[in-house]
């Protein structure tokens, strides 16, 4: 994406460069305009923008690190949707006096209102409430990703929840604090990996904002990958106000690229490559491309014509043919797949070949030159 920004618009960007704190994407994220952006593209994240609705880079980290396993299975979503919209006081329970700060958690839970979403929170109020040490706290981390598999948990609890117990702490706040660790068996994030995944959340989610027809563009060249289909993101560029070119033999290389469109916000379109037709293989792209080069830019007259000089097979005419990549030599899809039924009938076996006499006093139609039929309306809305 950055080489492309870089390549149409002389915005020369890397991750760190791009433009921190944007209104406008923040505004778009909490819409659950996300379809496409790195982390938080799901159903599950889709859902949970417009309750998190995030506003700053920090809200971000939190938003990708709260629709997993380990926070969900621990209880911690709700409450701390609560606490962020003041339907809930956030809570820093304390030992007795005797034992410590009243408030000794809050250095640990406060950014996240006193709910644990992280593994190195979870580490530090075992540190700080059960006095913990370090190398202890370091095999509670590795113990809870084994949680499940091993019996080692009933250890951890007598330790976790003991520890704070003799320090004062509410039996069953304690045993609220193991249920919530507990969940990370089950799989949370780090805070640092948190915040690499949202820093890259952040500058995918400006990208499609501002450059709808960039990021578009990259994202259809790293498929397959993500939730979503090419047909959905190429529709959701279009709702986002992007150009779009179909597959073209005599225009469209491998990858999607970005042509000159005056009429556009971005003064671009997004030209889909031949990469998007399914079934065909590079080589027989790359074959097209070449036999261009090889013309002087001279465009393909005739469906025959590309066969012939790309050396094309026939699944790659009818991979084509169905992206409807030979539209802009006048010859639609349907047209297209029915002249390529006959397409070769010179060279039928010969074993299966009938003789002249054979055809005595039948109607002899040349199948290249037979009629399409008419198509059916459900056939139509089926092949569009």
């Amino acid at each position: 994406g950055f080489q492309l920004l870089k390549r149409h618009h002389r915005k020369d960007l890397d991750l760190a460069g791009v433009p921190r704190d944007c209104p406008e994407t923040y505004a778009m994220l909490r819409r659950a305009d996300s379809l496409g952006v790195f982390q938080v593209e799901s159903r599950a994240q889709m859902n949970m923008l417009p309750r998190l609705r995030p506003e700053t880079f920090y809200d971000l980290v939190i938003q990708v690190a709260i629709i997993r396993p380990g926070p969900i299975q621990g209880d911690m979503v709700h409450p701390y949707l609560r606490r962020r919209w003041g339907l809930e006081q956030p809570n820093y329970p304390g030992p007795s006096p005797e034992h410590g700060q009243p408030d000794e958690l809050r250095k640990v839970l406060e950014r996240t209102l006193g709910v644990p979403l992280f593994q190195e929170q979870a580490m530090r109020v075992a540190m700080v409430a059960a006095r913990f040490t370090p190398e202890e706290a370091d095999r509670l981390r590795r113990a809870m990703a084994t949680f499940k598999h091993t019996k080692g948990v009933s250890e951890v609890r007598d330790r976790l929840v003991g520890g704070m117990v003799r320090r004062g702490y509410d039996p069953a706040l304690a045993e609220r604090v193991f249920q919530q660790l507990e969940g990370f068996g089950s799989y949370g994030f780090p805070e640092s990996h948190a915040a690499s995944f949202a820093q890259l959340a952040y500058a995918s989610a400006w990208l499609k904002y501002h450059h709808p027809s960039v990021f578009a563009a990259a994202l259809l060249n790293a498929q397959p990958m993500g939730f979503y289909a090419p047909a959905q993101i190429v529709r959701d560029a279009k709702e986002h106000g992007v150009a779009v070119r179909p597959v073209d033999v005599n225009r469209s290389l491998w990858d999607c690229t970005l042509e000159p469109e005056p009429a556009s916000q971005e003064k671009l379109a997004l030209r889909l490559g031949l990469r998007m037709a399914a079934g065909l293989a590079r080589q027989e792209a790359e074959r097209i491309i070449e036999a261009r080069r090889a013309g002087n830019g001279s465009p393909f007259a005739a469906v025959e014509e590309v066969v012939r000089r790309a050396s094309l097979s026939r699944k790659g005419t009818e991979a084509l043919a169905t992206a409807n990549a030979f539209a802009g030599m006048g010859v639609v899809r349907r047209q297209a797949l029915w002249a390529d039924r006959f397409r070769g009938y010179g060279q039928m076996p010969e074993k299966l070949a009938l003789s002249p006499d054979q055809f005595e006093g039948q109607d002899q139609q040349d199948p290249n030159n037979a009629p399409m039929p008419e198509q059916l309306t459900g056939q139509k809305v089926l092949s569009e």
